[in-house]
């Protein structure tokens, strides 16, 4: 779609492993996130959504398909590039890793805007606007700290701080709360909703905890061994979801929609041995419980690939030889969606 800022279609990353293996870590994907639109990206540990990330900001290289920004095909020159980053900023899981700890906070702001030749006499109104955009105020009282001097709140904040210093379109924060305390993963996150309603800043949020997506996310894209299964307005995914590895993950948050947890057996398949058929089906529920034989399907699960889903974020898309074939109530069973069970 032409009002799209960063999209990738059919995208795929492998790596060479030892005895000439590859492991597809992105099977095929598209994803669109449109200006001021906050993305949820969910699964498990290993399911490819950390390199599906930082291949749309380029900091992996795509093995087939393509990424574009603005309409524009990612550029190939490292200086074409570096303006492209200026527009997307990547916000990491640890803040303390992330900040060197000889730097202090200004300095620490101040970096990006060195490393792009933005430096000069706005320098200091633009690190202090950027840590007043963060939340932290006054400014002046934090420019002289230390990370070693901050909280691990106050930490993320700087690093955000510092993205938010080059003016960006879009921000990719990978697990940006994993390491913070949860009395302080609030903040974050209604920083994040801040920042998308008073200044219209877009963001690909990575993350394994579906709660976090819920209370984030205008869009959430669930990912499950280097593809995306289910995906669509997060209200409508996370109350009623159709694929039977988000609704196993949904099962398991308190007061879920869905019913009683459901517990997947085994560990995901390693990406360099994708089963055939959907390569969820051998931890597939309705295939170990027999629905999937007694619908008629299981050979079409163990044996047919499904599709890549497209990237329309107006449908509410499923990769799932079941919900494709008997709809959206067969899937749900009983289960019927409450309206505020995940606030």
């Amino acid at each position: 779609m032409n009002d799209q800022l960063l999209s990738a279609r059919d995208l795929k990353v492998s790596f060479d492993l030892p005895g000439g293996r590859q492991a597809q870590a992105v099977a095929g994907v598209n994803l669109d996130i449109a200006p001021g639109e906050i993305v949820a990206l969910a699964g498990e540990s290993g399911c490819g959504k950390s390199t599906l990330a930082r291949t749309m900001l380029a900091l992996e290289d795509a093995t087939d398909g393509s990424i574009t920004f603005g309409g524009k095909s990612l550029p190939k020159s490292t200086k074409k590039l570096r303006a492209f980053r200026k527009q997307v900023q990547l916000v990491l899981q640890d803040p303390t890793g992330a900040l060197n700890p000889r730097h202090t906070v200004y300095d620490a702001v101040a970096e990006g805007l060195r490393i792009h030749g933005i430096e000069g006499s706005n320098e200091y109104d633009q690190v202090i606007s950027a840590l007043s955009q963060a939340g932290l105020r006054p400014p002046e009282q934090y420019l002289n700290r230390y990370p070693y001097e901050l909280s691990g709140g106050q930490r993320q904040r700087v690093v955000i701080a510092g993205a938010l210093a080059l003016d960006p379109q879009l921000i990719i924060a990978d697990e940006p709360v994993a390491s913070l305390d949860a009395s302080v993963r609030g903040e974050i996150l209604a920083l994040f909703q801040r920042l998308r309603d008073d200044f219209g800043l877009g963001a690909l949020v990575v993350t394994h905890d579906l709660g976090l997506a819920w209370n984030i996310a205008d869009r959430i894209a669930v990912m499950y061994l280097g593809r995306i299964v289910e995906q669509g307005p997060v209200e409508q995914v996370l109350l009623d979801p159709q694929h039977p590895y988000t609704r196993a993950l949904v099962s398991v948050l308190p007061d879920s929609p869905v019913g009683d947890p459901q517990v997947l057996t085994g560990e995901a398949p390693d990406a360099s041995q994708i089963p055939s058929g959907c390569r969820f089906h051998p931890r597939c529920p309705l295939v170990a419980s027999g629905k999937a034989a007694e619908a008629g399907i299981e050979e079409k699960c163990r044996t047919q690939d499904l599709a890549v889903l497209d990237a329309d974020p107006r449908n509410w898309q499923s990769a799932c030889h079941y919900s494709a074939q008997f709809g959206r109530d067969e899937v749900r069973g009983t289960a019927e969606p409450v309206a505020d069970s995940l606030g």
